[in-house]
This record gives structure tokens, C-alpha cells and sequence, in this order.
């Protein structure tokens, strides 16, 4: 027997219709559809609305299965857990040793960079200072004449 009547497949295939022409909206945003899935369930409701034979929506599954399974493993989590909490902090404590590491060196390199920047940039001023200075007593010179 046929899980969906021929009235929903004709709905469905209307609705997959208007959206491939563009003109299918959606309901409450009136936005358009351009989703095949969403056009399906827009078939599929408005057979509903009908009567028209169409299986019912999935309904949710029950999770008391999952509550007792839950209640079991919870003490082994527990222990889990304290095992985890060893690990974590010596992970840490050699992560702050390896980052402290690090840092030190960064800063040395740093320090050598700057230092080399210094020499480089004090080289050419040297030259700009003592063309400054021939200026400078060029216009004293000026001035007072």
C-alpha cells in the first residue's frame, strides 16, 4: 500500500513547480523558497490541510532510555575526570615553563634587533649632523655679516 496519496504527490510536484518559477513563498516571512526540501514540506503541509493521505511528522524520541544509561556511567565520569585533572595540571606547568622559555627567547631576539636598528640608524646621522652643522654656521656667518 502507498505511504502518500495521489492528491500530496500532486501537491508536492505543484510546489516544486512554483519553485523553480520562482512565485513559491514561504508562509509566515512570506520570503522565497528556494530550498527543495522546504518546497516538499510545503507540499506536503498544505495535503495535510486537505486530507489528503500523507504520513504523520516525525515525533520526537523519548530520552528516558537515555537517562538511566546516563545515571550509570555518571560515576566512572567522575573518576574520569580526577584522573584528567593530574594530567591538566602538569600539562600546564610544563606549558608555563615552555612559554616562559619562549618568551625569553623572543625578547633576546628583539633586544638584538633593536640594538642592530640603533647602529644602522646612527651611521647615516652622523652624516645628515655634520652637514647640519656647516648650515647652521653658514647662516651665523650670514647673520652676523
Amino acid at each position: 500500500m502507498a505511504k502518500y496519496s495521489r492528491k500530496s504527490q500532486e501537491k508536492v510536484e505543484k510546489s516544486m513547480h512554483e519553485m523553480h518559477e520562482g512565485k513559491l513563498k514561504s508562509g509566515r516571512s512570506g520570503k522565497k523558497v528556494t530550498n527543495p526540501k522546504q518546497a516538499i514540506a510545503i507540499g506536503l503541509s498544505e495535503a495535510r490541510k486537505e486530507g489528503a493521505k500523507v504520513p504523520k511528522k516525525a515525533a520526537a524520541k523519548k530520552s528516558s532510555s537515555k537517562k538511566t544509561t546516563a545515571k550509570k556511567s555518571a560515576p566512572k565520569k567522575a573518576a574520569a575526570k580526577k584522573s584528567t585533572a593530574k594530567k591538566t595540571t602538569a600539562k600546564r606547568a610544563t606549558a608555563k615553563k615552555s612559554t616562559a622559555k619562549k618568551t625569553t627567547a623572543k625578547r633576546a631576539t628583539a633586544a638584538k634587533k633593536t640594538t642592530q636598528r640603533k647602529t644602522s640608524v646612527k651611521k647615516p646621522t652622523a652624516k645628515k649632523g655634520a652637514a647640519a652643522r656647516k648650515k647652521t654656521t653658514r647662516r651665523r656667518a650670514m647673520a652676523t655679516a
